[in-house]
């Protein structure tokens, strides 16, 4: 008798330490113990797209999340993240008093300097803010006005609503007065149209310059990421993402890795302005 009490003695304590085990293992999966997939929606800017499917590539991978990113503009993701519609709206600019009345989050992710570009072939090395002013507002016409060749100046710029087109007008102070040639949807549409168009002139994310335009010189200053940084180059911009203050969980996790040095560390490999 007392060998069978011992047995079942020895088989209590084993399978309460079996039970034990299957808890812990449950417990050092952190989240695992959750088994709803994590989805994550972001749309708007096309300037921010490469950061949000280089962050969304970075980091679902690591947390086992799934990211989707669309385009369409600043004020499209805006609009769809207080609609409803996205968990993170990206806006690349800053926030209009409207927009920030709406009551949402804002989390920048990075800074931005925007470039202005010529076709590849204009003479024109440098323009002063005020000399931009009056192109982009029609004062200025000709090529020659500012120390180019007799050619009319064909002036590019982004579509109503674009984050890119907005926090360049508001740098410059011409909202609403610019006097384009033609108005286009997307930062590579821009680059690609002043890239084959003599006489062009328009505005991009400095991330996106290269040889297919010229970046012009604003004020004697040079379009890059350290004059950018430093300050000495005035044409920069903040790249927002907004999100609601009810967003889930898997939503303010990655914001939070997003301005965590490791977010960061994407930032400024895509020739970006960290926050850090």
């Amino acid at each position: 008798m007392k060998k069978i009490v011992a047995l079942l003695a020895v088989a209590a304590i084993a399978l309460t330490a079996f039970a034990g085990c299957g808890s812990d293992a449950g417990d050092q999966g952190g989240n695992s113990t959750d088994s709803t997939p994590k989805t994550i929606k972001m749309s708007g800017s096309t300037s921010m797209e490469e950061l949000a499917k280089g962050f969304s590539e970075a980091y679902g991978e690591k947390a086992g999340t799934t990211i989707t990113v669309e385009v369409g503009g600043s004020s499209v993701g805006f609009k769809n993240v207080a609609e409803g519609v996205s968990d993170i709206g990206n806006v690349s600019r800053e926030l209009k008093d409207d927009e920030k009345a709406k009551g949402l989050t804002e989390t920048v992710v990075a800074i931005d300097g925007i470039a202005v570009i010529a076709n590849a072939q204009n003479k024109v090395e440098d323009l002063t803010a005020d000399q931009l002013k009056k192109i982009f507002t029609g004062e200025i016409t000709n090529w020659k006005e500012v120390g180019g060749e007799d050619a009319a100046i064909v002036v590019m710029g982004r579509e109503a609503g674009s984050g890119t087109r907005g926090a360049f007008e508001e740098l410059l102070g011409i909202e609403d007065a610019c006097k384009y040639a033609e108005e286009l949807n997307e930062t590579g549409a821009v680059k690609t149209k002043v890239s084959s168009t003599a006489g062009a002139i328009g505005y991009v994310s400095m991330s996106a310059l290269d040889d297919t335009v010229k970046g012009l010189k604003i004020d004697g200053v040079e379009p890059t990421e350290e004059n950018a940084k430093s300050g000495s180059y005035s044409l920069k911009r903040p790249f927002v993402m907004v999100s609601s203050p009810d967003a889930s969980q898997a939503t303010k996790d990655f914001l939070a890795w997003a301005v965590s040095d490791e977010g960061q560390e994407i930032v400024t490999h895509l020739k970006l302005i960290s926050i850090k």
